[in-house]
């Protein structure tokens, strides 16, 4: 996969290339066409009906495998830093010392039918596997280069071929990732950070040309029906070389491509990588997660995920409208860790009763539910609303805030004869329910609501002095994939705060809602034993602030940062750490008091 600095780079890399444009019709000059992508005549009912199978799919499977599985993040005795599949690029291995590697991989133990079967009782409808990764390796025979699985390996087989044959049989889609740009191997190939072997020099057209294209070719004609081409990571692609491409997605018909090919090119679906969206977004998009830390497999990597939060993970991206694509590492005998075996049967055993409140739904109508999440189908004359509640209320009362559509029904999706009585109140709809959950990591509760959806968005506001808390349990927290993690942490019964902020690319926001502009005072309630910088982001606008270091025996400290202007209606407020000048901190609180007019 890619680095946590991707989705950044691609951000710059479109703002660079629109000021490029502009600075060449501003010159007077023509500048050339813009690659626009294999379908951009399409019409919206023809992207509804090509994109139909995969909204519905909402969960695939990642598997990331190669020869990077052999050494299996350890080099000459040493564990080498970061993601499994980068180790030729973290390791700095010459290409002919890692092209030895290929003489371990050697999968017998691989069964594509079983890895299929896996994905299924799992709840996933897709499967997209690394064809073709950053090290140039190709699972796949292929003529255009001899460093392939048959060739390289004492294997000697094509593992593609079966794969997609079962995946065929089980009515599964595949799809094919495929590293066009990096290549660590082929000359001319593109590296993150520069070249460190004089065997990877060369002309990058020619390795397109020669090595890329032609695989591509390959791999959207010989393995029969293609669902998925997925690209990674476009450094050093142009707009001429994107073109290079041109035709291949027509030898697959209806195929759906992601925005990697080339920076500003959005593709038909976003790759948000080991991160959630805080909110549903206007355009579909894939969240590609790790069940630990690394995408292709590390002997000693045992961070693992637990089952309850994958569970929640897949119920989070599917209530904002987003694919969750779940990666496992195989080994290099072939055989997929069973710790992620393990986690993929709890997933499917929720999956297996609660999987129509994710297959098929669409993004849930409510700014923000505390207690869970929601997802939703809609008919003509009618919708169902699946309610996820991942912390039981102790006192049995669910409060679905914002619903004020009348409901006709409700029961539990895991025992349906179990009906649960509702009141309709001022503020939206009231839940009684048992004493305990029948599942503990996600309770699933379907609605039958009547008519048309009626749902207030409810968000925090100012009080009647015009002041505005923003509160934690209404913050949205961006962890970056690899990394610090940031946390709400609470003890006893003292207020939360947020905890373990030791990386600067953690951050966090707000939505909220401004009835009545104007200068406001920052004020937060922070524990720091050093100056911390950050920077306020209220939509467009940004101002920086410091934090002070506090006194270590009264730990929290209410500390005044300065002003910052809100403007009236609804507006994300962010805080975003400044690299350079920031320290861990731990905060409690974020208060804004309007400054009085002069």
């Amino acid at each position: 996969m890619s680095q946590t600095a991707f989705d950044l780079e691609i951000f710059g890399k479109r703002i660079l290339l629109s000021l490029l444009l502009l600075g060449y019709c501003v010159a007077g000059f023509t500048a050339e066409p813009v690659f626009q992508g294999p379908y951009a005549g399409e019409t919206e009912q023809q992207r509804d009906a090509r994109l139909a199978w995969w909204r519905e799919a909402r969960f695939g499977l990642f598997i990331h495998w190669g020869v990077y599985a052999v050494p299996a993040g350890n080099h000459k005795g040493q564990q080498i830093d970061n993601i499994g599949e980068w180790i030729m690029h973290y390791g700095q291995i010459p290409v002919a010392e890692y092209q030895q590697y290929a003489k371990g991989f050697n999968p017998v133990n691989y069964d594509p039918d079983a890895w299929v079967r896996m994905a299924k009782n799992a709840g996933m409808k897709y499967i997209v596997i690394t064809a073709k990764h950053h090290d140039g390796f190709a699972l796949f025979d292929t003529t255009a280069s001899d460093w392939n699985i048959v060739k390289a390996t004492p294997y000697g087989k094509d593992v593609l071929k079966p794969l997609a044959e079962a995946a065929q049989r089980h009515g599964i889609k595949l799809g094919f990732y495929y590293s066009q740009a990096q290549d660590w191997v082929h000359p001319g190939g593109s590296t993150w950070e520069g070249r460190w072997d004089p065997a990877q020099e060369g002309s990058m057209d020619d390795y397109l040309r020669d090595i890329a294209v032609p695989q591509v070719r390959e791999l959207l004609t010989n393995y029969g029906e293609v669902s998925i081409l997925w690209w990674d990571t476009p450094i050093d692609m142009t707009p001429e070389r994107a073109s290079m491409f041109d035709g291949l997605i027509d030898l697959q018909p209806g195929i759906i491509v992601n925005d990697r090919l080339l920076y500003g090119v959005d593709g038909d679906l976003r790759t948000p990588e080991q991160h959630i969206p805080a909110t549903g977004l206007d355009f579909d998009w894939e969240a590609c997660q790790t069940m630990n830390t690394t995408w292709g497999y590390k002997s000693y990597d045992d961070d693992w995920k637990s089952s309850e939060q994958l569970i929640r993970n897949l119920i989070d991206v599917a209530s904002k409208g987003g694919n969750y694509l779940l990666n496992v590492g195989p080994m290099a005998t072939g055989e997929i860790p069973q710790p992620s075996i393990e986690r993929l049967s709890d997933v499917g055993e929720w999956m297996s009763i609660n999987g129509a409140s994710i297959h098929g739904t669409t993004a849930s109508p409510f700014v923000r539910l505390k207690w869970g999440r929601a997802t939703k189908k809609e008919f003509p004359n009618a919708t169902v609303l699946y309610l996820h509640v991942f912390d039981w209320p102790g006192d049995g009362i669910l409060r679905v805030d914002g619903l004020h559509s009348e409901v006709t029904g409700a029961y539990f999706m895991a025992d349906f004869q179990q009906q649960i009585p509702v009141e309709k109140t001022a503020t939206g709809t009231v839940l009684q329910l048992p004493e305990k959950p029948l599942d503990k990591t996600a309770t699933v509760i379907v609605l039958k609501v009547k008519g048309t959806l009626e749902v207030e968005r409810i968000l925090p506001k100012q009080d009647s002095d015009g002041a505005l808390v923003l509160a934690l349990d209404d913050v949205n927290i961006h962890n970056p994939g690899y990394g610090g993690r940031l946390e709400l942490r609470q003890e006893d019964d003292s207020p939360a705060y947020l905890d373990g902020w030791t990386d600067y690319r953690s951050q966090i926001d707000w939505l909220v809602q401004i009835d009545k502009g104007g200068t406001f005072e920052l004020y937060a309630e922070v524990s720091a034993k050093n100056s911390a910088g950050f920077l306020m982001i209220v939509n467009d606008t940004e101002a920086p602030f410091i934090l002070t270091p506090t006194d270590s025996e009264a730990r929290f400290q209410r500390q005044s940062l300065g002003r910052v202007t809100l403007m009236p209606g609804e507006s994300k407020i962010q805080v975003h750490p400044q690299e350079s000048l920031w320290n861990p901190i731990q905060l409690r609180s974020v208060t804004l008091i309007p400054v009085s007019e002069e």
